[in-house]
């Protein structure tokens, strides 16, 4: 909708000619909103009880929230006596929140509702060191085509990204409003302005393990729990640190840096990423392969096949002795640094993510040896370890969270909920215009392919 548009709009909602619109009435207007929106409330009495307002209070502010379009009372509870209660719903379809996952070499994206649900996914093959120019490119038409695969036609309210590496942010950011140098190629493009400039909508970035760690909280293994510890495998190796219910982010959003600690194996010290991640799986099982250590890898080598951390992962899988100990190793030494935690932390569970950890035993059972082995034993008495369950679609619905929460939290939502859109909110009309005025970056001569050929 164009911006003078969505002004008309505001100025009609708002022109209702009843006091419920003064700033007075935001407070509880926001609190009874959430109250709704993450369902600790669903009928006028709750919302009275909850929120301890007046009858005639909670019906002036949920009429003004119908009116906005972000609240629905047509269904009918269950009668327990008397009349049956209208239920008071959270539109979550109101708007669309706009997702991608991006990695080294896959890219995903997906469509969420308000509340995080996740409605459309897709993923393909990429690769992130290709001009970011491409890549935006890229995410402007899987965002459209995955828009079109919607039955109804809804506006989306913010876009979400997931990225290798962590993204400083302050406490205060409402939204991003330059792109964070997450990986060199992004240093001189505007990726965020890009992408603002392209749908109207604000944007936010945050790491994949913090995103994977929000999926698992939120709609995975997590779910419920107040204490969580997320650990991924990879090349490098990251925590999510869930405590009370909330993701902690740190200072400078940089939390969970435990690739970055030291470890020490057979004499030798180095960060636990190098000594344990990926890379050093590879070049073990390359060295077991021509030394001739391994028959299995050896075998692999002598056909040509290039010996990565997967080709060593099936062949521990299959029982060769080199590869399982390389692999046991590894476990070993992630599960020291995850003890430290563990002890440090109390979680009720650990959950482990990354192709390595979720397809095999040997990396598996070393964590969970060294954890338990090493871990105070009231602290481990009703831990659980296990391997995340929800693969691919984790980071999608972190992201998904990470949006809705900022949609919809009070600081923000104070100045946007009486225009009823979030792209209304001051702060953002000012960044768009300054986002439609900035030189758009130079065209990208090699197109990509239409997505609505693609079959995910």
């Amino acid at each position: 909708m164009p911006m003078d548009a969505n002004a008309a709009e505001s100025s009609r909602l708002r022109g209702k000619g009843r006091p419920r619109t003064s700033e007075t009435a935001i407070p509880s207007l926001i609190e009874i909103l959430n109250l709704i929106r993450t369902e600790r409330a669903s009928t006028r009495q709750e919302l009275e009880r909850e929120a301890e307002l007046g009858r005639a209070v909670v019906a002036d502010r949920l009429q003004l929230l119908s009116d906005l379009n972000l609240v629905d009372e047509s269904e009918l509870g269950h009668a327990t006596g008397g009349r049956a209660p209208r239920l008071v719903k959270f539109s979550a379809r109101r708007g669309l929140i706009l997702l991608a996952t991006l990695d080294q070499m896959s890219i995903g994206v997906g469509v969420s509702d308000l509340s995080g649900n996740l409605l459309t996914q897709h993923h393909e093959a990429a690769n992130l060191t290709a001009p970011v120019a491409q890549l935006a490119d890229r995410l402007t038409s899987l965002f459209n085509w995955c828009l079109e695969r919607q039955v109804t036609p809804t506006a989306p309210w913010g876009i979400s990204l997931s990225v290798p590496g962590t993204v400083p942010s302050g406490r205060d950011d409402a939204f991003m409003t330059t792109t964070p140098p997450v990986l060199p190629a992004w240093e001189d493009f505007p990726l965020v302005e890009t992408l603002t400039r392209q749908f109207g909508v604000p944007v936010w970035i945050r790491s994949s393990v913090e995103t994977m760690a929000m999926g698992e909280l939120h709609v995975g293994a997590g779910h419920g729990l107040r204490s969580m510890l997320f650990v991924k495998v990879g090349r490098r190796i990251g925590a999510g640190i869930v405590c009370d219910g909330q993701l902690y982010r740190g200072a400078q959003g940089a939390a969970g840096l435990i690739g970055a600690l030291p470890v020490v194996s057979d004499g030798v010290a180095g960060t636990l990423d190098v000594m344990a991640g990926s890379n050093m799986i590879e070049r073990e099982g390359r060295a077991a392969a021509e030394s001739g250590r391994s028959p299995v890898l050896a075998d692999l080598l002598r056909r040509g096949t290039e010996i990565t951390s997967i080709e060593v992962s099936q062949a521990a899988q299959i029982g060769d002795t080199a590869a399982s100990a390389i692999l046991s190793k590894s476990g070993h030494l992630i599960g020291q640094v995850v003890a430290t935690l563990t002890n440090a932390l109390n979680p009720e569970i650990i959950v482990l993510s990354g192709t390595l950890v979720q397809t095999n035993d040997n990396l598996l059972a070393g964590i969970r040896e060294t954890v338990y082995g090493a871990s105070h034993p009231l602290v481990t008495r009703d831990l659980r370890i296990i391997c995340s369950q929800m693969g691919s679609s984790a980071g999608l619905v972190g992201a998904a969270r990470v949006a809705s929460e900022a949609l919809f939290s009070p600081s923000f939502l104070k100045d946007w909920i009486l225009h009823g859109k979030p792209n209304m909110h001051p702060g953002f009309v000012a960044f768009h215009g300054l986002a439609d005025k900035a030189e758009p970056p130079p065209p990208n001569h090699l197109p990509p392919s239409d997505p609505r050929r693609i079959e995910p």
